[in-house]
This record gives C-alpha cells, structure tokens and sequence, in this order.
C-alpha cells in the first residue's frame, strides 16, 4: 500500500492529550514528517530524553492552566501551526438516571470545555500568522447518541457544532478548522467502557473492527496539510462505514 508522506519542517505541533492512545500516535507520525511536536498532557507518559523538553503540563479543562501552557509553548517555539485537540474521558458506561451529576459535568469540562480552552488560547497566535490548523477529536457518539453514555455524546455533539462554528468564523483566514469523528479505535479509552458495550459498537460497524489511532492519524495529517485548503468547519467520518451522515 503507497504511503502518503508530507514535509512539516519548520513547523509546530501542539497535542492536548497526546502523552497517549490517539493524540500519541498523531504526535509519533508528526514527528516523523519533519514537526516540532509539543504534548500537553496532564502528565508525561514518554521516555525522559530529548523529546523531554517538548513536554508541558496542563489541564485542558482549566483556562488558566491552558493559557500558562501557551505562554511556555510560545517561548519555547515562538510559534503554533497545527493543534489537535484529542485530551478526552469517556466516563462510566451508566443510564443517564443513575449517572453521577458531578462526573457528568466533568466529562462535559474535559471533553468540550477543554477544546473551547485550547482553540481560545491558540487562535491570537495563529491570527497573527493568518495560518493554522486546528483538529478536534470528536466522535460518532456526537452524531448518533450512545447510549448509556450520555455525557460523552453530549460533549462530543458540542465539539462538533464548534467545529462548524468556529470554522465558519475564521473562514476567510488562512486558518482551518475540522473534527474527526471515530467510531470505537483501540485505545485505552476503551478500558473506561464494559466490554459489552464496546462490543457492541464492534458489531455495529460494517467492518467488524475497531479502527486503529494511526488510521486516525494520517487522517489528521491530511488536514493539516495544503491538499486540504477549501474545507473548513467539517466533521470526518473514521467509523468504518457506520455512519449515516
């Protein structure tokens, strides 16, 4: 199979949540197409190293820890090309009845307030560039409404309609802005579900698997490159043929 290869040389690469599962996997491939990458993760989960320095903790659902976060980026590096939002929790698989208000709320600050965080904090550098590209990580779970996983579906539906809306609002810029929407992918958010329910969306999918975070991964490169220039605010199907729109 023809791999597809791109040069970000000279660029920068922001991850939230990329110490593992997707936004690991995006920051190993970025790295390898020539990009500084910068992990923002609430704790390191890489080899002490060289690639120690392009580390910087934060929580995404805490403004101020988001926008500390952008000061040591931006004197680091000087700069931000690309982010993905991929920091993320799905939470206990429960009916919406028996959730625990509290964790409910919690998955709704991780998941949707912490990608309003970052894009907030981000966008006066790369306005100041007229360049940029910007990721979210959202889920066929936004579009359909999983059940038993109510706040999880919730917050990823409203990253999607950021997406659309923030994308609209920078349209005229050189910035871009889209959401990849995976069915299940092999990671160890899965370990956060019952295994029935993680069957269960294996079933639903037309190809009887899960996806794997480098398919999600390329996807994601191929935003963030030129080829993808008169698309913004749009949300990518990664399911295997189960979506319906």
């Amino acid at each position: 199979m023809t791999q597809v290869q791109y040069n970000y040389t000279g660029c920068v690469t922001v991850v939230t949540g990329g110490a593992n599962g997707i936004g690991a996997d995006f920051a190993a491939l970025m790295r390898q197409y020539g990009s500084r990458v910068i992990v923002w993760d609430l704790a390191r989960h890489q080899p002490s190293g060289s690639a120690a320095q392009d580390f910087v903790a934060v929580d995404v659902s805490d403004l101020a820890s988001v926008e500390q976060a952008m000061q040591q980026t931006l004197a680091r590096a000087s700069q931000v090309d690309f982010v993905m939002n991929s920091a993320g929790i799905a939470g206990p698989t429960q009916t919406l009845e028996t959730s625990d208000p509290q964790v409910w709320e919690q998955i709704l600050r991780v998941n949707l307030m912490g990608v309003y965080h970052v894009c907030r904090t981000v966008l006066p550098a790369m306005r100041a560039r007229q360049q940029g590209r910007i990721v979210n990580i959202a889920s066929l779970a936004g579009k359909e409404g999983t059940p038993n996983a109510s706040a999880y579906s919730a917050s990823k539906a409203g990253v999607i309609a950021l997406t659309k809306s923030l994308g609209k609002e920078l349209a005229e810029t050189g910035i871009r802005v889209h959401a990849l929407a995976p069915a299940a992918i092999e990671t160890e958010l899965l370990s956060q579900m019952s295994a029935q329910h993680v069957q269960i969306m294996i079933d639903k999918s037309p190809m009887k698997r899960l996806g794997t975070v480098r398919e999600v991964s390329h996807q994601a490169a191929w935003l963030c490159s030129d080829a993808c220039s008169f698309s913004t605010g749009a949300t990518f199907d990664l399911s295997g043929g189960r979506a319906t729109y």
